[in-house]
């Protein structure tokens, strides 16, 4: 008895320690609302559901063994039946409460399930809008319609168990007989059975009517679209009056069973449900596909055409995508003339800036360069932004947090795990559209501590992308601040007021529980101020904050007001829009980058409306979470705001620093381009053929296979002025390799045009190279491929093409992509030449971005090579001061000189290095072409 008692006290224990250390979490973020309103929903939905189910099942029960024959009858059947009625008599109450109570508890842990269900319904605000064929608002099949769901199959399950448990009470007391002769049902069970089946066909009857309304949110097959969502012809002239005549014929057999009470007999409500059954097989099976077979098909273009107009409609207004605008780009292929030349060159400087420093490719970089402690690290994919320079002019900014890594630890223990390392340190930014001499990041922002352009700031960062574990700060233990080889290892002592207070034993024992972790509620470190750090992702605050939003795969850091803020994008989404198609999202955003860390955090995958109606911050330092309603006019947003009043700030409440690094985010951009590929064709004929249709290409500079990531740089499309901060991609035809199309969104939150969606639509007739075919135009060249083969020979380096960017450029496409060479002895790549084409001229390799529109452009000769340049003249190659062989080994003498440099820690030495290595490695591919030449 007493090891009994003590299991169940752990057990509760257990479970209040789950509870309460998530109430104290909640508390310590300052969003206890959350937490309370969520409890309070589920405990509500809980226990209403639980007990109508226990009460109906147990009702029903009653009541069959209270109509239970007083004698019953005398055979085989019954007598066997006997030893299990005397049996369970003195049982019966217990026997009854215990059926009823899991019964209940089952229902009821089912039904709090859908405590988002009940706020939105509770809560909902009308969209506004109609849909086209019943006039509802989309308020209806958004909140209510998915709540009258839940209603009807609660019902369904209520009235299933009751049937089921009345119909074996009666059975085992003698209402119903199995194998006795004569009658096999007394009038009394006869009466109870048919009235519970009466109720379940009147939920059928029920269940018919709203399946009209379902008609307007259900997915189905299109040739032209493949999550094609809302009535077709056949729904609209089939299904429709079907649904209606059935949910008649339902009724009409409810009111049949019901009769029985009266008539005690079972033949016309047998009947009846006969008939309903046929009826569905032929009313609502067989006569729809008549119609769609022989109506439909032999002219389905033109049948469809009115539905196909509603969907097309409804889902550029559910994705936000109605205001994006096509327009033709002549996309100009052919080669650049002399007199062109020079124009173009002028143009190009001010069309785009473009971002050399690849965000995916120079992580290795920053690690190598400025990660200066083992214990410290940077994410895979680093993060663009925008700062101003020391001119005062804004620039492309590719920016990344130096944050812990317990891995590289040198001592793992409990202390150093959770109470030593707690915090990274510093931000380290570089320009985006330059690079320091040898190739590697120009920094604007470095070292340890950080120091350079970035305003100042408070460099510890206790909540980042890659710090997952749990830390215990501010209590007798101190934590490593910092260290460096001058003053040595730096102390400190967390001041923040976010975590959990250790101070009170009973949540030192619950978190010792929760974490599985005992050393917590015994250990000497933790004293008076100790405080426990955990969810310290960005993203995991805020879903758990606001879990109703689904969350953007990429927080990014930014410097504002001296602190480093992680913002973090989020979505309000639905499956109910009427109409408008479906899309899958943990397919539609992954590309080529999507990793674990980058993956969408969705609240419902299947979604069919999306809008971007929250800006969250999260502060690096103290955790705190703060949401900014982004999107003034979303109903989706407003229902959510009435369900958790005060959990979302005003839009005017962003200040003004704050919205100068907000950006457009990348997740609902690559939904809306997905979308895109069919939607774009606004005409219902053509989107039928899906003769328009585009797809997203593969990633070029991969082998992945994925999708090409949509990039952000600062550019200007054909009908803008400046430059503004975009986020652009491309679109190639279906099936094939040519460029489709060209995508570019306004992502500068203080833009007037932010959010605007420019289409450029290439020419069919007239082919233009897609990403795939301008990669393998650079790939095939002999003079680059020379050049790539001397570069990848020299030390068995290897070459990392960096993002291939687009940008439309006085009517023809400008393609650049930076090469990157990482050695062998080396973990990091280094920018050592620019690849870029135009139109059809021939692909150019240089050293820098300047030269290499200068020889596209005809303004200069190419370094490598004779080809004659296009419009201009032949310059022959200067003669090689020495072989091949020799500059090789003079690169490679001024590579060992680097390395040497590096480990020293002597920058100056390494950069002179670098410098004698790409001269050495620019005269070596002189003479190999000079040589190969020659013979």
């Amino acid at each position: 008895m007493t090891l009994g008692v003590l299991a169940v006290l752990a057990m509760l224990f257990v479970m209040f320690a789950g509870f309460w250390t998530d109430w104290l979490w909640y508390r310590s973020v300052h969003y206890s609302s959350v937490f309370t309103t969520t409890l309070w929903t589920k405990i509500g939905l809980f226990f209403f559901f639980g007990v109508v189910m226990a009460v109906a099942v147990g009702v029903n029960i009653w009541l069959a063994h209270r109509l239970r024959p007083p004698l019953s009858a005398m055979s085989m059947e019954q007598q066997s039946l006997d030893r299990y009625r005397m049996g369970i008599a003195p049982f019966k109450k217990w026997a009854l409460i215990a059926v009823t109570a899991v019964i209940g508890l089952i229902a009821g842990a089912s039904a709090s399930g859908e405590w988002r269900t009940w706020l939105q319904w509770v809560n909902g605000v009308p969209f506004g809008q109609t849909d086209p064929q019943f006039g509802k608002d989309v308020s209806f099949y958004a909140f209510d319609l998915p709540w009258y769901r839940f209603l009807l199959s609660f019902g369904f399950a209520c009235a299933v168990l009751s049937l089921v448990a009345a119909a074996l009470t009666h059975y085992l007391y003698g209402g119903l007989r199995v194998t006795s002769p004569g009658s096999r049902a007394t009038a009394a069970a006869t009466g109870h059975l048919s009235v519970l089946l009466g109720i379940f066909v009147s939920l059928k009857a029920i269940a018919y009517w709203l399946d009209r309304y379902g008609l307007a949110v259900k997915s189905s097959g299109l040739k032209s679209a493949d999550n094609w969502t809302g009535l077709r012809y056949v729904d609209a002239n089939a299904y429709l009056p079907a649904k209606t005549i059935l949910f008649f014929i339902a009724a009409i057999c409810a009111v049949l069973f019901f009769a029985t009470l009266w008539r005690r007999t079972w033949q016309l409500p047998v009947i009846g449900f006969g008939l309903m059954v046929l009826s569905a097989i032929l009313i609502g099976g067989l006569y729809p596909a008549i119609v769609q077979k022989f109506q439909v098909q032999p002219n389905e273009q033109a049948k469809e055409a009115p539905y196909i107009k509603q969907n097309i409609k409804a889902t550029r207004d559910a994705y936000d995508i109605q205001d994006s605008a096509v327009t033709p780009y002549k996309g100009n292929y052919k080669p650049v003339g002399k007199e062109d030349g020079q124009r173009l060159r002028d143009d190009a400087d001010t069309t785009a800036s473009m971002r050399l420093l690849d965000p995916n490719v120079v992580s290795p970089a920053f690690q190598q360069q400025q990660q200066v402690k083992g214990y410290y690290q940077f994410p895979s994919t680093l993060d663009v932004d925008r700062y101003k320079g020391a001119d005062g002019a804004e620039q492309d900014t590719v920016i990344g947090l130096r944050e812990l890594n317990l891995a590289g630890i040198p001592e793992r223990n409990w202390i150093n795990d959770h109470f030593k390392y707690t915090h990274g340190y510093g931000a380290v930014a570089a320009k985006g559209t330059e690079t320091a001499d040898g190739g590697g990041p120009k920094y604007t922002e470095s070292d340890l501590p950080a120091k350079g352009q970035l305003p100042e700031h408070e460099q510890r960062v206790y909540y980042g992308e890659k710090t997952t574990q749990y830390s215990i700060v501010g209590g007798p233990q101190k934590e490593l601040d910092y260290s460096d080889d001058k003053t040595g290892e730096k102390s400190y002592s967390y001041t923040g007021k976010s975590g959990v207070n250790l101070s009170n034993p009973i949540n030192r024992a619950a978190y010792a529980v929760a974490f599985g972790e005992p050393q917590i509620l015994y250990s000497g470190a933790i004293g008076d101020g100790s405080r426990i750090l955990y969810n310290r992702t960005p993203k995991e605050r805020v879903e758990s904050v606001a879990p109703w939003l689904t969350i953007d795969g990429d927080a990014y850091p930014a410097v504002i007001d001296g602190r480093i803020q992680w913002i973090v994008d989020a979505y309000t989404t639905s499956n109910g829009y009427p109409y408008a198609s479906r899309t899958t999202l943990g397919d539609t955003t992954a590309d080529s980058l999507t990793d674990g860390q980058r993956a969408v955090v969705a609240q419902q995958n299947q979604v069919n409306y999306i809008r971007n109606s929250v800006k969250a911050t999260v502060d690096a330092y103290d955790g705190s979470v703060k949401l900014y309603q982004w999107d003034t006019k979303d109903p989706v947003l407003k229902t959510w705001m009435k369900s958790f009043p005060g959990t979302v700030e005003k839009k005017s409440a962003i200040s003004p620093k704050l919205k100068e690094h907000l950006r457009y985010p990348q997740d609902l951009f690559k939904v809306q381009r997905q979308l895109l590929t069919t939607y774009h064709v606004t005409d219902p004929g053509t989107f039928y053929t899906g003769s328009e249709r585009w797809q997203i290409p593969n990633d070029p500079t991969t082998k992945s296979g994925n999708a090409v990531p949509p990039y952000y740089l600062s550019m200007k499309m054909p009908d803008q002025k400046d430059q503004s901060f975009s986020l652009t991609t491309t679109f190639t035809p279906n099936k094939r390799d040519n460029l489709g199309a060209f995508m570019a969104v306004d992502a500068n939150a203080t833009s007037a045009d932010y959010g605007k969606i420019r289409l450029l639509k290439l020419p069919s007739e007239t082919p233009v190279p897609g990403p795939q075919l301008v990669q393998s135009k650079f790939n095939s060249d002999p003079v680059i491929a020379n050049e790539l083969n001397i570069l990848k020979k020299f030390g068995d380096s290897e070459i990392e093409y960096g993002n291939l960017l687009t940008v439309p450029l006085d009517g023809g496409l400008l393609y650049v992509e930076p090469v990157y060479l990482r050695g062998a002895n080396t973990n990091y790549p280094l920018l050592k030449k620019v690849l870029v084409s135009y139109g059809d001229n021939k692909p150019v390799l240089e050293d820098s971005l300047k030269d290499a529109l200068d020889v596209v452009f005809g303004k200069k000769a190419p370094s490598t090579g004779t080809e004659k340049p296009p419009g201009g003249d032949t310059t022959p190659q200067p003669p090689s001061d020495q072989t091949a062989q020799q500059a090789i080994a003079d690169a490679q003498k001024a590579y060992e000189d680097a390395e040497k440099a590096r480990v020293d820690g002597d920058w100056a030495a390494f950069g002179e290095a670098q410098k004698r290595m790409k001269a050495a490695l620019d005269r070596a591919a002189k003479a190999s072409e000079k040589t190969g030449k020659g013979g």
